[in-house]
């Protein structure tokens, strides 16, 4: 498989912006988003000019997490912001949502639902766009929340915490499949997830999680070098050297048994080389997409 020349930003969520994640940040964190995250975004992007469409298929109140969007990059000095209200699989074929996804620098999923981005743009001419501009181009692809969790083949769609240890209880699909061999999952720490995303990842051994705390992302270069960015943990969780696992063997409903699961923890800075399975104390790379950076 050839290497993808474009980035992905995956955001763990809560950024503050009025959505129906609900998620908490301390006060000290409230901009970060704004202030760090998203600055970052831009800058990867080719700068304050650079063209980004913001997708809010995910929320069920699109039109104000929009708004949010376009008031949180207006702080940064970003003057050619989209807006792409696409509400089902009729609005993701649109000649005129085709022609802005073929012609901006960068996109941005919001959060919400992730079965919205599946259902909604699984197998249309939008998404295949979207896939090969990020494959043989300088694209990023940005994603927060559900956004970041629907980017991977493997995409967790249920899963109670609660419940996680159990057998069945956490449910995966098909993501917007940008990313192989990664299972994404975000407000990590606040919504008590290790379980359900190491439950899926020892049903994929072959696969890393990825655990994203809130106001927190990773950014992915080359679909393999992953560089912590904001102001919590990302958290990995490498299956390959599982020695016992017994969930293959066990009915529905029965705790799960797994021996030698490898956790990393990452803070910013750090990073992971997915191919080699491999923590890196410092992970950012010195290229960017464009020399010319506009970012103030």
């Amino acid at each position: 498989m050839s290497i993808p020349v474009g980035k992905l930003i995956v955001i763990g969520g809560a950024e503050d912006k009025g959505s129906e994640e609900n998620g908490d940040l301390h006060k000290t964190n409230l901009n970060f988003f704004e202030l760090g995250i998203l600055r970052r975004i831009v800058e990867e992007a080719g700068g304050t000019l650079a063209e980004i469409e913001v997708i809010t298929t995910a929320s069920t109140i699109p039109f104000e997490v929009g708004n949010n969007y376009l008031d949180a990059f207006g702080k940064i000095g970003c003057t050619h912001i989209g807006l792409m209200h696409i509400r089902n699989r009729e609005d993701a074929m649109k000649i005129e949502y085709l022609e802005r996804i073929q012609k901006c620098r960068a996109v941005m999923f919001t959060g919400g639902n992730q079965m919205r981005l599946s259902a909604t743009f699984g197998g249309t001419e939008f998404l295949k766009t979207i896939q090969l501009r990020f494959r043989q181009e300088t694209f990023l692809i940005a994603g927060t929340s559900a956004g970041a969790m629907a980017m991977g083949n493997s995409m967790i769609y249920e899963g109670n915490a609660a419940r996680a240890h159990l057998k069945g209880e956490v449910k995966l699909a098909t993501g917007l499949r940008l990313i192989d061999t990664v299972i994404i999952d975000s407000h990590f720490e606040k919504r008590g997830r290790f379980n359900r995303l190491a439950q899926a990842v020892a049903a994929n051994p072959s696969c890393i999680g990825v655990g994203l705390s809130e106001d927190t992302g990773m950014l992915i270069t080359e679909g393999d070098r992953m560089e912590a960015i904001g102001s919590g943990l990302v958290i990995i969780i490498d299956g390959q050297q599982i020695l016992h696992s017994n969930i293959a063997d066990i009915p529905d409903g029965n705790p799960i048994s797994i021996e030698n699961l490898k956790v990393h923890f990452c803070e910013k800075g750090n990073g992971y080389l997915i191919s080699e399975r491999k923590f890196l104390m410092e992970a950012r790379m010195g290229a960017l997409f464009n020399k010319q950076i506009d970012v103030e």
